[in-house]
């Protein structure tokens, strides 16, 4: 897939390198438990990879058209956990920290959302972060995405205390989107889409 100034495709082992670099980074890590080793960050692309075959969809490195250099991830995921909105289907992104202020996430995000609703068929998307990882909230209401903090959650991976166990959840239907859609092309939205 392809956007204005992104390539989203499968992985590559030329990948395996700068995305270790990325899962090493103390600032683009911020929000998760702990950074990844080298070996976690092959284990990871690993699962992703068979996600791909397995499912028909899963996290698409970035590459920018221009160069050729890969920037991070942005795709779809299943959580890996139970929570009251899993089972679901989660846009998620990681950008190298160079890369940060250019808006490749919402970008790429857009993209796989549209995939996700035009050619997967789901009917909802979610995403979800750290209650204090403000860069990745905004990505998401850029993106459309609708919060109710009803639907915020203690991340049930990580121990009563840590910091970053407070969760914000934000959802897109497909009717949402596709109202959107057609209102950004001046079209009427489709019956029984609404907001």
């Amino acid at each position: 897939m392809r956007t204005e100034r992104l390539l989203l495709r499968r992985w590559q082992p030329s990948d395996l390198r700068p995305f270790a670099r990325m899962n090493a980074c103390p600032e683009v890590m911020e929000f998760f438990p702990a950074r990844l080793t080298d070996a976690e960050t092959r284990q990871m692309v690993a699962r992703i990879e068979s996600g791909f075959d397995e499912q028909g969809f899963g996290l698409w490195a970035l590459e920018l058209v221009d160069t050729g250099e890969f920037i991070g991830f942005c795709g779809l995921s299943r959580p890996r956990f139970e929570a009251a909105f899993t089972p679901c289907v989660e846009v998620g992104w990681r950008i190298a920290r160079p890369h940060w202020g250019n808006g490749y996430a919402p970008e790429a995000a857009r993209e796989a959302i549209r995939d996700a609703f035009e050619r997967v068929g789901l009917d909802e998307i979610v995403s979800f972060t750290a209650a204090r990882n403000r860069r990745s909230v905004r990505v998401m209401e850029k993106l459309g995405m609708a919060r109710n903090p009803a639907d915020d959650f203690q991340h049930p991976l990580l121990e009563s205390g840590h910091p970053l166990r407070p969760h914000v959840l934000y959802r897109l239907s497909s009717a949402q989107w596709l109202a959107r859609a057609a209102r950004a092309s001046g079209e009427a939205a489709p019956r029984g889409a609404g907001l």
